[in-house]
Order: structure tokens, then sequence, then C-alpha cells
């Protein structure tokens, strides 16, 4: 019961909601692209994803010094059936159409390999 209380405290936070938002659409970002969707310094996106990764909803891997990240692929099925209703309701909230477009803006103009 401790780590699904755990889990959902790790949804409990608009940031974090944001991120996982990002994340849903099954691609997998440096950092660096989720910190220009949100328009948050690093240092407050890392902690967030280490708080999701933490709690199993983000996994991540290191290339250089670059991290990149997506949702978690190999989760419970509890989190996989919070993960499918997460993917209809966050895309429809306003806050997460702006990051969604801030991030496509960005990738658009991103210079190719600037993470690897």
């Amino acid at each position: 019961m401790l780590k699904i209380s755990e889990q959902f405290k790790a949804l409990g936070d608009e940031t974090r909601l944001r991120i996982m938002a990002l994340l849903l659409d099954g691609a997998e970002y440096c950092v660096c692209d989720i910190m220009e969707g949100l328009g948050l310094p690093q240092s407050t996106v890392s902690r967030h994803l280490a708080y999701l990764k933490n709690n199993g909803w983000v996994e991540g891997r290191r290339q250089n010094k670059w991290m990149y990240c997506r949702v978690n692929s190999d989760n419970s099925s509890l989190a996989q059936d919070i993960i499918a209703a997460l993917h209809i309701a966050l895309p429809k909230k306003k806050q997460a159409m702006e990051d969604r477009e801030k991030l496509m803006a960005y990738l658009k103009q991103k210079k190719a390999g600037a993470c690897s």
C-alpha cells in the first residue's frame, strides 16, 4: 500500500503532471527539451524527473552528459491503467497544450545532434 500511495503522491504535483503530459506521446526527450517545453530551469525539471523516476513513472538513460527520459514501459497493471487515464485527460488541458506547442516549436528549430 505504501508504494501505491507514493506513486499517487508523485502525480500530485502540477509540474510532474506537466512532465508526464509531454512524455505521454511515447517519445524520449532530453532534459533540455523538457525544460524548453515547460519554461522551467534545469534544476527544477531534474528534481521532478528524479521524483517521477524514483516512483516508477519515468525511466531514463544517460548518453554522454545528457539524460533522456520517457514513460516507464515496465509498469504494473495499475500504473498502466493510470497512464491510460492520463492519456485521455492531460492532453486536453490548456497548460498541457501550451507546453506541447512550446516543445514542438523548440524541437523544430533545435540543431541536429544538439544533445548527443
